[in-house]
């Protein structure tokens, strides 16, 4: 799981072991993550009930835990930061990194352009299905 801020606006993505973008979030830049980011975690779990546990970074954090072992029963595994000037790959981590990167690729997501929320989200709904397709 993983957000990304993009002029006033933020991305919340949840992935699967694969890079499979699982759901997304778009909403104001003015929400913390561990607020925010329950709403994309039970979008999955309630289109993928086989879902056994979250993974997250740090800006997750706090009431986004307690929200997840209270509302899904499920548990987070919270990826801790690393040392100053020390490169360290996080495990699975990167693999939310590497969907981001995927989708910045997308000149359509690489600003806000003021379009609507459910414009945002599908935006990167498209984006993930053609980097999707041009693995085929």
């Amino acid at each position: 799981m993983a957000g990304e801020k993009t002029k006033g606006r933020k991305r919340h993505i949840v992935v699967d072991v694969m890079g499979t973008l699982l759901a997304v979030v778009v909403h104001a830049a003015n929400i913390h993550d561990t607020k925010s980011g329950i709403k994309p975690a039970k979008l999955a779990f309630g289109r993928y009930p086989s879902i056994k546990k979250f993974c997250a970074d740090a800006g997750y954090r706090g009431t986004f835990v307690f929200d997840i072992d209270k509302i899904l029963g499920l548990g987070v595994g919270i990826s801790e930061k690393t040392k100053p000037h020390e490169w360290e790959k996080l495990s699975w981590r990167w693999i939310v990194e590497r969907t981001l990167s995927w989708l910045n690729n997308h000149r359509r997501l690489s600003g806000d352009y003021g379009i609507s929320i459910a414009s945002a989200e599908a935006a990167v709904k498209i984006s993930h299905a053609h980097t999707l397709l041009k693995r085929l």
